[in-house]
């Protein structure tokens, strides 16, 4: 269908559910804590012994390289603890907001601080933590805890907008029952001189999802033994998310161009994305609109305009204005274009709504721009620029404003009706 035709179709009744979704503007979190709190008295048993099942780990930043690293495992519903652990499938089940908070705020963080450097170490606390995190199933163990919960129930909006669960000290963690570790990770594992990137794409390339990586990497559990260290939880997102895109773009980078522009529509938490794709060698770029409210952009007046570009020769250094959702949005866009074994130039216009009231992390990201190519047809323009033209009027900033900071969209031939002169 033409673009026109499509962005008819793009309606507000056919975007009504997952826009009704981070409407949900509940602050029910508040409350939530509360009851995680009663919770754990229930789960801990005598002063210090909590049992549950543990679907991942979290590493923390702070003090690097003597860092924070726990076991994340639920207060309670322990039967479905994958569900708890960040992927893809929050994003099938229609998660809202709350949904997240709630999925993060109910996983006791069990941690010590520890060094990085841990290289072949597998016993004791970081021996447990690297166990649940290579193995491809949620584990049981048994944490000693040293000290009170800390549950801080005096919410402010700041901690509304980074919502974390209860943490305790671990004095000690025992698996109670055995890991099952894949094979491809064991293979990992097994080669002392492998490099982390070489083994990062082998298990993507083996079917392990970006999320599964991340963990393993955050977990030290792969590179060169002597160097492997623990990677902050943060970090480790990103790291996987580039390097897998730098995989699949050394993949297009000889494929043949598409044929035709085209233009993909997602909407979900109070974000909408346009995914601009268009003949040519590889480019992308990643640009951000933030409504005045949503939470990056919480004072009223105008909306915050970020974009970070990259062209057929990828970038050299870390993007400076939009973070992690960048590799997020590449990654999705470039897995588009290697499933179809062509090479393009892909905006990426990502609209932050007011309805977006926390931030649900950069998964949204990628699991939006990947569903765009496959929930529905896309509407074809004639060029780039028509593309362009034809999106503009649909986003909350004018043409002019656009080409400002977008560097795709900088080259194109402008008009006065850009600049607000004339009908």
């Amino acid at each position: 269908m033409n673009l026109g035709e499509y962005f008819e179709e793009v309606s507000e009744d056919e975007a009504a559910r997952k826009r009704r979704l981070a409407r949900e503007k509940s602050y029910e979190i508040t409350e939530y804590l509360a009851d995680v709190e009663r919770q754990f008295d229930d789960a801990v048993q005598g002063d210090s012994l909590f049992g549950s099942t543990s679907p991942s780990i979290f590493v923390g930043r702070s003090s690097y390289p003597n860092v924070s690293a726990g076991l994340l495992a639920p207060v309670s519903d322990a039967e479905h603890a994958a569900e708890y652990e960040t992927g893809p499938h929050w994003y099938r089940s229609g998660y809202t907001i709350s949904d997240v908070f709630q999925a993060r705020t109910n996983l006791l963080n069990s941690n010590q601080r520890t060094n990085v450097h841990v290289a072949d170490e597998w016993d004791g606390f970081t021996g447990v933590q690297r166990e649940v995190a290579i193995a491809d199933r949620p584990v049981d163990v048994e944490v000693g805890l040293d000290g009170p919960l800390d549950v801080d129930l005096d919410i402010t909006m700041e901690d509304v907008s980074s919502p974390t669960g209860p943490r305790a000290t671990a004095e000690s963690a025992e698996l109670t029952e055995n890991p099952h570790v894949p094979r491809a990770v064991e293979k990992t594992l097994s080669d002392d001189d492998w490099r982390a990137e070489g083994a990062m794409t082998y298990l993507y390339n083996r079917g392990f999802d970006v999320y599964d990586i991340n963990t393993i990497l955050s977990a030290g559990a792969l590179g060169q033994t002597r160097q492997r260290k623990l990677v902050p939880t943060r970090w480790s997102i990103t790291a996987v998310d580039d390097t897998v895109g730098e995989f699949l773009r050394g993949s297009i980078r000889n494929a043949p161009s598409v044929d035709e522009t085209k233009v993909w529509y997602n909407e979900y938490l109070g974000n909408r994305f346009w995914v601009v794709v268009a003949p040519g060698d590889w480019e992308f770029e990643l640009v951000e609109l933030k409504a005045p409210g949503s939470i990056w952009n919480w004072k009223q007046g105008d909306y915050l305009v970020a974009a970070d570009y990259e062209n057929y020769e990828g970038r050299t250094g870390y993007v400076e204005e939009t973070a992690g959702a960048y590799y997020a949005a590449r990654l999705g866009a470039l897995e588009h274009l290697a499933d179809e074994g062509r090479q393009a130039k892909v905006l990426v216009v990502r609209h932050v709504t007011e309805d977006y009231w926390g931030p649900a992390g950069v998964w949204q990201v990628r699991e939006t721009v990947r569903n765009a190519f496959s929930e529905g047809d896309p509407g074809v323009a004639e060029t780039f620029h028509d593309a362009v033209n034809q999106l503009t009027p649909r986003l909350p900033v004018s043409m002019n404003r656009l080409r400002r900071n977008s560097e795709m969209v900088a080259g194109l031939q402008s008009s006065l009706a850009d600049w607000g002169v004339g009908g």
